[in-house]
C-alpha cells in the first residue's frame, strides 16, 4: 500500500514514510491509494486486539505481521479495563460505543497508545536513527493522550500546545502535570485554530527543517493529520458493528448509522474508511457544537470559517479549521488540483465552495447538525432520566444531533469522553450548583449518579503543576526551535 498526498497524488511513499512525515509536503495530507477490502464474516468474532491486527496490515503493509500482532496485544488488554471497543444500549435502536476506558478518559487512546509503536518501528523499517520531534495542537484531549504515548521513549521528544483558558481544567491538568524529560506543554493564547495554524507553519517552514536537520532532528505529528493516528480509529467501527450483531441487536448484514462528535473530522473520518472497506454503514452523522461550520458545509458545499469563534462546554469540538476534511475532499473528488485550489482560497480567504458534484458524494455518505450549549445539557439531563446513562459535553451534543437525523436503521452514538472530564458542567446540566473545584465537582457528581470518576483522574488532585509558560501563536516557531 503506498501514499498520496491530497495536495500532489503523484507522490508516493510508504506507510512508514507517511507516519514518520506526519506531513506532506505544501502541508498536504498523507492517504491510502486504495481501501483495503474486509473479510466481514472472517472477522466478526474476533478480539479487539486480533480485529485491529487485520485492520492495520490492510494499510500499514510495510509492517510485518509479527509487530502488528506484538503492538495490539499490548495496546489494547489492560490499558483498556477490558473494555476495549465497548458497546452500551439506552433503549431500542440507540446506542453508546464508549471510547474513554483508556488511560486518558478520550478515545484519543485508542489512536495514541499505539501510534508511539507505529513510529517508532516506522524508523525501524527505514533505517531511520535521528531525534523525532513530535508537536501537537490540540484542543483538549490529545494534548494528554500523545504525552502518556510518548513520555519517556528513546529517541521522542514531544511538544504540545493548547488553547490557554480553551480547555476544561480536568484537560489542562492532564497536560501540565505530566511527568517525562523529552515532554513539554505551553498554554497559547487564543484558541485552537491558532495553535493548530501555528504549528502547520512550522511544518511547512523550510529552514525550521534545516536548522533541526543540523542537530539531527527530525519533525512529525501526533495530531489525525497524521495517518498513524487515523488508522487505528477505524478499528472500532467494525467491532462495535460485530458485537451489536452478535447479541441480535442488528441483522447481519444491515446498515447502521454511527452519529460522531467531531471539530477535527478525523474520528467520522475513520468511519467513512471503514464504510469504504465494507462496513454495512448508512449515514455517518457529523455532530458539532455552536461552531457549527462542519454542518453548514455538509449542508450546502460552502466552507466559511469567517464566523465568531465559541467557546463552549464541548471545548474539544471549538474548531473552525478542520484538517481531516481535506483528506475527504481528495477521496470524493479524486483530485489533488482541486483540493490544494480549495485549501488555498480557505487559507488566503478564509472560505470555499466545493462543485455540486463533490458536494453530492460527500451528502450520499453523510448528514449533519449542531447544538447549543443548552441543548446539549438538556440532552445529558434526559439520558440519564429516561436510560439512567450518564454521558460528557460532547457525547450529549451527538445524542441530541442523532435524535434529528436518526433513520430507521440503528444509530451508534459514539463516546468520545468520561464524564467526570466535565464534571462542573455535567452536575450543572443534572440540576444541582457545582463547586468551583473540578474535583469537588467529581464528588458531587458521584454523589448525585453513583458512578465512580476515573481513578486516572482523581489522582490528578495534588500532583505537581510542570509547566506555566504561556506564549504567543507567533511564538509557537521558536518553541519547536527549543
Amino acid at each position: 500500500m503506498k501514499y498520496q498526498s491530497t495536495r500532489d497524488s503523484q507522490l508516493r511513499v510508504s506507510a512508514s514514510e507517511a507516519i514518520v512525515r506526519g506531513l506532506a509536503p505544501q502541508s498536504g495530507l498523507f492517504v491510502p491509494e486504495a481501501f483495503p477490502k474486509a473479510d466481514l464474516d472472517a472477522w466478526k468474532h474476533l478480539s479487539y486486539p486480533e480485529l485491529a491486527q487485520k485492520v492495520l496490515a490492510g494499510y500499514l503493509t510495510d509492517y510485518s505481521l509479527d509487530f502488528l500482532k506484538q503492538a495490539t496485544e499490548s495496546t489494547y488488554g489492560s490499558a483498556f479495563g477490558g473494555k476495549a471497543g465497548f458497546t452500551t444500549r439506552l433503549h431500542e435502536g440507540l446506542y453508546a460505543l464508549e471510547l474513554w476506558h483508556g488511560p486518558t478518559c478520550a478515545f484519543k487512546d485508542y489512536a495514541l497508545q499505539l501510534m508511539p509503536k507505529l513510529l517508532v518501528e516506522a524508523k525501524h523499517n527505514l533505517g531511520r536513527t535521528e531525534t523525532t520531534r513530535i508537536l501537537v495542537a490540540t484542543s483538549g484531549d490529545t494534548g494528554k493522550a500523545a504525552l502518556a504515548g510518548y513520555a519517556g521513549l528513546d529517541g521522542i521528544e514531544i511538544s504540545v500546545f493548547y488553547p490557554n483558558a480553551g480547555t476544561s481544567e480536568i484537560q489542562r491538568l492532564q497536560m501540565v502535570t505530566q511527568q517525562g524529560d523529552n515532554v513539554q506543554v505551553y498554554a497559547v493564547e487564543g484558541n485552537f485554530d491558532d495553535a493548530q495554524t501555528g504549528v502547520k507553519r512550522v511544518f511547512a517552514d523550510a529552514s525550521v527543517a534545516e536548522e533541526l536537520e543540523n542537530r539531527n532532528i527530525r519533525l512529525s505529528s501526533a495530531n489525525s493529520i497524521n495517518w498513524g493516528r487515523l488508522v487505528p480509529q477505524i478499528v472500532y467501527y467494525f467491532y462495535a458493528y460485530f458485537r451489536l450483531a452478535e447479541q441480535g441487536e442488528v441483522a447481519w448484514g444491515e446498515p447502521v448509522d454511527f452519529c460522531v462528535p467531531t471539530g477535527n473530522f478525523g474520528d467520522i473520518l475513520a468511519g467513512y474508511y471503514a464504510k469504504q472497506m465494507g462496513l454495512p454503514v448508512g449515514k455517518l452523522v457529523c455532530a458539532s457544537n455552536k461552531n457549527n461550520v462542519l454542518t453548514d458545509f455538509i449542508r450546502t458545499g460552502t466552507y466559511d470559517a469567517r464566523r465568531t469563534f465559541y467557546k463552549t462546554t464541548s471545548p474539544s469540538m471549538d474548531i473552525l479549521i478542520s484538517s481531516n476534511l481535506e483528506r475527504l475532499l481528495f477521496h470524493v473528488s479524486g483530485s489533488s488540483e482541486k483540493v490544494a485550489g480549495w485549501m488555498q482560497d480557505l487559507a488566503q480567504t478564509g472560505m470555499y465552495t466545493v462543485d455540486a458534484e463533490t458536494l453530492a458524494r460527500i451528502q450520499e455518505n453523510f448528514a449533519a447538525g449542531f447544538a447549543s450549549d443548552e441543548e446539549g445539557a438538556a440532552e445529558i439531563q434526559t439520558r440519564f432520566a429516561e436510560d439512567c446513562y450518564l454521558c460528557d459535553t460532547h457525547t450529549a451534543v451527538a445524542f441530541r444531533v442523532a435524535e434529528s437525523c436518526r433513520s430507521a436503521a440503528p444509530m451508534i452514538v459514539l463516546s468520545t469522553a468520561s464524564p467526570f472530564k466535565f464534571p462542573r458542567d455535567v452536575l450543572a446540566a443534572l440540576g444541582t450548583q457545582a463547586p468551583e473545584s473540578d474535583f469537588a465537582a467529581m464528588a458531587a457528581l458521584t454523589e448525585k449518579t453513583g458512578a465512580e470518576a476515573p481513578r486516572s483522574l482523581q489522582e490528578l488532585n495534588g500532583l505537581p503543576v510542570r509547566f506555566t509558560t504561556v506564549i504567543q501563536p507567533e511564538e509557537i516557531r521558536a518553541a519547536a526551535l527549543r
